[in-house]
């Protein structure tokens, strides 16, 4: 798979990393399984204490760690900052509440002659975590902390850009006093993916990435008789209504669709704007993306990152060509962007029929789409005509307006005046081909476990 860190300012290969062996695959998923064993009678105390420990490593070091993810994908420096620290965040929420949430639950049962009834929450075992590249660290943390607070253990493979932040989780994870086995990064290939799926004691699988990979894992994981989830791709709504605060509505606008290079799951790819006060906002949006400054990651003074890769520019302006055949107007805003790194030009697209395929893609960097929207029952349809229902926003001066409107699109997540909120005691998961399954608080703390049935019967026997 060439693992490898490429700087996507520079462009050049700074590091290069071997596929796993099959042989080291075996040992991983036989130290797992022998970690989980152990782990799993581990008490809720000690579980908490290795999370805080490594809550607490991520702070001591940030610099260093946001550094390695600005090398490795590209992402603003502040921004890698950010996501260091979320990560320690959900690490220590489940610190906090792991314990309580996975109390037994007493059961109201219906005749007293049916027991005592509860339910408990086992871990199962060994997990695989298929994760991307464009939030190295929280994507790790979203799925390592609930799961190692419920007693499972954890495989990652990891994007293949991103090897070294990878590997600095492991490394962290380790220095946290974690047991040996029980977070193991694989530098590991497709063919060996499936054999770890197929593998009796690897029991789930967790997968963010695109449609097409969540397709072929799943298709694996359910033919093992395996539990997966999939977090995949979005093309979130971002509706203003006529009431909206233009000036602030643009604003969260431009955060929410250039934030992490345009490169975020959960981004205002979709601006749907209501006919009355299309125009206006379209002025003050233009305005803002034409105040982004695209640069050296490392430099304060940079607002807008390079993408991942070359290969991801590349994409995402072949898709705005291809939008363009099929109809579309793009417009490039802002100033130009440096010719040395993986960029790509701001752009708006406008004029997307309902006969253009590209009304209904995912473009994974700096492309807004624009739809005029007759009125508000016709920015709910568009926002709701998508394959893909992962998040949404609705802008509304009147907070029960924006309410009642956000209860009408079918997503995953929908946000009042704000774009998104990635946080660590919210959920996060979506709808149609954004995947299934929830990550983060105690839905995603109880993903993968065993609810089991212990039921404490005391009636005579009918014979």
């Amino acid at each position: 798979m060439a693992y490898a860190t490429v700087n996507p300012f520079t462009g050049e290969t700074v590091k290069t990393f071997p596929d796993a062996t099959d042989a080291e695959v075996e040992q991983a998923i036989e130290g797992a399984h022998r970690a989980f064993l152990a782990w799993r009678e581990t008490s809720f105390a000690e579980r908490g204490r290795v999370l805080q420990t490594a809550a607490d490593l991520l702070r001591k070091d940030a610099d260093r760690h946001a550094r390695l993810l600005t090398l490795e994908m590209g992402k603003l420096l502040a921004e890698a900052k950010a996501e260091v620290e979320l990560s320690a965040q959900i690490l220590e929420y489940y610190v906090r509440n792991a314990e309580t949430l996975l109390q037994p639950e007493k059961l109201p049962v219906l005749d007293p002659a049916e027991g005592e009834a509860m339910l408990v929450h086992e871990p199962l075992g060994v997990l695989l975590a298929i994760e991307p590249w464009n939030f190295p660290y929280y994507q790790i943390a979203r799925i390592l902390a609930p799961q190692l607070s419920a007693g499972n253990t954890l495989l990652l493979k990891h994007a293949s850009n991103v090897p070294q932040s990878a590997a600095a989780f492991e490394a962290l994870m380790i220095e946290a006093g974690l047991p040996a086995g029980g977070f193991k990064n694989l530098y590991a290939t497709r063919a060996q993916i499936t054999k770890i799926l197929q593998d009796p004691r690897v029991h789930g699988v967790a997968l963010t990435g695109s449609e097409a990979a969540g397709g072929e894992v799943a298709a694996i994981a359910g033919k093992a008789l395996k539990k997966s989830t999939l977090e995949l791709g979005g093309a979130d709504a971002f509706v203003v209504l006529a009431d909206a605060d233009l000036d602030k509505t643009a604003t969260w606008g431009v955060f929410g669709r250039h934030w992490n290079g345009g490169q975020v799951c959960c981004s205002s790819k979709r601006m749907i704007v209501v006919d009355a006060v299309y125009d206006a906002f379209l002025e003050r949006y233009r305005k803002g993306v034409a105040a982004l400054r695209a640069g050296d990651p490392l430099d304060p003074a940079t607002t807008l990152a390079p993408l991942s890769s070359q290969a991801a520019a590349d994409e995402v302006k072949e898709k705005i060509r291809q939008a363009v055949a099929h109809g579309a107007t793009a417009e490039e805003v802002g100033p130009a962007v440096p010719n040395r790194g993986a960029f790509v030009q701001p752009t708006i697209l406008t004029d997307l029929r309902e006969d253009n395929p590209a009304r209904y893609w995912e473009f994974f960097g700096p492309v807004s789409m624009l739809f005029r929207a007759k009125d508000e029952d016709d920015a709910v349809r568009i926002a709701n005509d998508s394959p893909f229902g992962l998040g949404g926003s609705v802008f509304s001066r009147d907070r029960a307006h924006g309410l009642a409107v956000a209860r009408r699109i079918s997503t995953g997540m929908v946000f009042v005046n704000h774009p998104t909120m990635v946080k660590a005691d919210l959920p996060f998961g979506g709808i149609r081909r954004s995947g299934y399954g929830r990550e983060l608080i105690g839905l995603g703390l109880k993903e993968f476990v065993n609810h089991k049935l212990v039921d404490v019967v005391d009636i005579d026997a009918p014979f």
